[in-house]
C-alpha cells in the first residue's frame, strides 16, 4: 500500500505540483499514490520520495 498520498498532503503538494517538481508524467504520480506503487521502478520512487524529502522505503507500506 502506497503511503504517497499522506505524504503529498502532509506538505500540501498537489498531484500536478510533485509532477512538475520530478518532471514525471501526472499519471505516473497517480500510479505511485495506489495500489499501482508496485508496478513503480524504484527510479521513479527515488525521483519522488527525494521530491519531498524522505526515504524511497516511506513511501509504501511493507507486508
Amino acid at each position: 500500500m502506497s503511503n504517497l498520498k499522506e505524504i503529498m498532503e502532509s506538505r500540501g503538494v498537489s498531484v500536478r505540483g510533485l509532477a512538475d517538481l520530478t518532471k514525471l508524467s501526472t499519471r505516473t504520480v497517480m500510479c505511485a499514490r495506489g495500489p499501482e506503487i508496485r508496478q513503480c521502478r524504484l527510479e521513479t520512487l527515488a525521483t519522488i520520495a527525494g521530491a519531498l524529502g524522505v526515504r524511497t522505503k516511506d513511501l509504501y507500506e511493507e507486508e
